[in-house]
């Protein structure tokens, strides 16, 4: 039966293009399967000897990697049973040896080794599926992001929180379905594959409870109340977030008096649940795609500060969803600080994600954490010196322009990192109707908004109002907002658009600085609303600048330009991804480096519409 078991997962692994090294029971050695690629997860299984009350708590299993430039330890997870994993890649072409170890001493986890022997990916291959390219990381300036081959990766991203539960259901075929009723989590990759994303932010553990009766949360006998992870707005339950099968990321019961069968155990990971999630990110890395990994959402930190040991627990768990799938090409998150209510302090969580780094090292290959963020990362944790796991920063939860200063603020740190808006404006919010052209609007200001503040990391998107949608992933067939309908309101597609205009003169836009003071008038909006404002970010030495104008700006002016220079200026259509006009037009600066701007497309001052428009120095390219 072991053999059967195990030849049934080699088989798995194989349709998701995932290479195995595989240990048996009673084997003295291990013999690794070979991996095929760079890049490419390569799993060890190894199979506990002793018995353990609860391995999760009880065991760590590394492996000691060792290839050409490298050599670091990469820890494990248990996986159910007497099965612990290592997953590990190569980061060069060449030899690849690993020895396994464990504490306590087990005679089936230590002593074990083995070898692999990947090749490069060619550039055709890489073409094929960019995570090919390698593991994500800040370009040599900071600001932006590369993949470890040195092209550029500007994240194009959605917001599938419940990704891991049957709201994204996982169908074993690969049957086509329209997107309706019946489609499931490949036929929306598709989609937004189509629509040229690159990410998908999820949320590792969201089914943190089974139940909430109280509409106020969960009331402890002291009268402390605790809110539920995931509340259907107007009802006076929890949504169910379970997986395909029933599964839930703990197990039951739990330790919160009173609330028993409801709040699950924190201290005993259900290892069947996660195994659901890793054929979806598997998945997702064999179209293209990138996973965004926040293994919490913040309302889970009252009860596992409370019950649990803080933040020794955490760390823990926090290092688990790190460990399961550091071989994948991916970004991880300690947290989804979505707002500082119904939360422990940010402090607290710093402290968990901080000991993750002190007791087992960064990522073995690189991979960027960061965060969800209110109002931004930085505000909330600090820079790299306070939380040491961070490598990126976001802004996020809050749905009008006056959020993006906050990027040009991450921006001008030091050290730089890149930055990102991951929870901005969601369609149908801030009184817009859902997929209106309203709302698609609003969708624009935070793509370029932000992107033009400072957040040249990419944009992730989100749709759906408080009630439902795709960010919530609402399945319910008699809501207005269930995800079939939500993944194709028209402002999705808009983001492809925004890649095309930021990469429109190649990897330049990574140097540009935002420079919103260069534009006059620039703030013409009211602050909590997202028409009127005006964005820039210019190249330092001023031979590219990219504007973007909400509805309702001016006709504005340009400084900051060189001096008596001619450039090339260009109108270019969010809506619809075009540049206007056959070509060019030519406007000069004046001797002080000011430039009357040529008038919004339609003659209307204020505009009636956003553009964007790029200005290029012609002898620069």
């Amino acid at each position: 039966m072991q053999m059967l078991n195990t030849s049934r997962l080699i088989w798995l692994a194989l349709l998701a293009g995932v290479a195995m090294a595989v240990v048996l029971p009673g084997m003295a050695a291990a013999a690794a399967a070979q991996g095929r690629q760079v890049w490419e997860k390569v799993e060890i299984t190894l199979h506990a000897k002793n018995t353990y009350a609860n391995p999760y708590t009880e065991v760590e299993v590394w492996v000691d990697l060792k290839g050409p430039g490298f050599a670091t330890r990469c820890y494990g997870f248990w996986d159910g049973g007497d099965v612990f994993r290592v997953r590990v890649l190569a980061t060069a072409p060449g030899t690849w040896t690993w020895a396994s170890g464990s504490k306590p001493a087990d005679a089936g986890l230590g002593g074990q080794t083995g070898q692999f022997e990947p090749v490069a990916w060619t550039e055709a291959e890489k073409a094929e599926n960019p995570t090919r390219r390698g593991m994500v990381r800040p370009t040599a300036n900071g600001h932006a992001f590369e993949y470890a081959d040195g092209s550029p990766c500007f994240l194009v991203g959605d917001t599938w929180w419940a990704t891991p539960t049957f709201r994204f259901r996982w169908h074993d075929d690969d049957t086509a379905r329209p997107i309706g009723p019946k489609a499931g989590f490949k036929d929306y990759v598709r989609l937004r594959r189509a629509q040229e994303f690159n990410c998908i932010a999820m949320i590792a553990a969201f089914p943190n409870w089974a139940n909430d009766t109280n509409p106020s949360g969960m009331k402890l006998p002291d009268g402390t109340v605790l809110r539920s992870a995931w509340r259907q707005a107007g009802t006076e339950s929890a949504k169910d977030m379970t997986d395909e099968d029933g599964q839930r990321a703990f197990l039951f019961p739990g330790k919160v008096p009173g609330h028993e069968k409801d709040f699950p155990d924190l201290e005993r990971i259900n290892p069947a649940y996660f195994r659901g999630l890793d054929r979806k990110v598997d998945y997702l890395n064999a179209n293209g795609m990138m996973p965004l990994i926040e293994v919490a959402r913040r309302d889970i930190g009252q009860a596992w500060k409370r019950f649990y040991p803080w933040p020794e627990s955490y760390t823990r768990y926090i290092q688990y969803i790190w460990s399961r799938y550091q071989g994948n090409i991916c970004l991880l998150s300690p947290i989804h600080l979505d707002s500082e209510s119904q939360s422990i302090p940010p402090a607290d969580w710093n402290a968990a994600a901080n000991a993750v780094i002190d007791k087992y090292g960064p990522p073995p290959f690189g991979t960027p954490a960061g965060t969800n963020s209110n109002p931004s990362s930085l505000r909330n944790w600090g820079h790299v010196d306070k939380a040491r796991w961070l490598g990126f920063h976001q802004v996020g939860n809050r749905r009008t322009h006056d959020l993006y200063p906050y990027l040009t603020e991450i921006f001008n740190t030091s050290p730089p990192v890149p930055g990102i808006n991951g929870e901005p404006y969601y369609d149908g919010m801030e009184g817009a109707e859902g997929g209106s052209a309203t709302a698609a609007l609003y969708c624009r200001s935070a793509m370029y908004g932000s992107v033009l503040s400072g957040g040249l990391g990419g944009h992730i998107y989100g749709a759906g109002p408080w009630q439902g949608g795709l960010w919530s992933g609402e399945v319910e067939a008699a809501s207005k907002f269930p995800i079939w309908e939500v993944i194709q309101w028209p402002s999705a597609d808009q983001m492809r658009h925004l890649k095309k205009f930021v990469l429109s003169e190649g990897m330049k836009y990574q140097g540009l600085v935002p420079s919103d003071g260069l534009v006059k008038p620039s703030r013409t909006g009211k602050p909590k609303s997202n028409t009127g404002w005006a964005y820039c970010a210019a190249a330092p030495d001023k031979s590219l600048f990219l504007l973007y104008f909400e509805k309702d700006c001016p006709a504005a002016s340009l400084s900051g330009a060189r001096a008596g220079a001619k450039y090339n200026a260009r109108w270019f259509d969010p809506r619809r991804g075009e540049w206007l006009g056959e070509a060019a037009a030519s406007i000069s600066a004046g001797a002080d480096g000011v430039i009357a701007l040529p008038g919004f497309p339609g003659g209307e001052s204020p505009c009636a519409d956003d553009w964007a428009l790029k200005l290029v120095l012609p002898a620069a390219r």
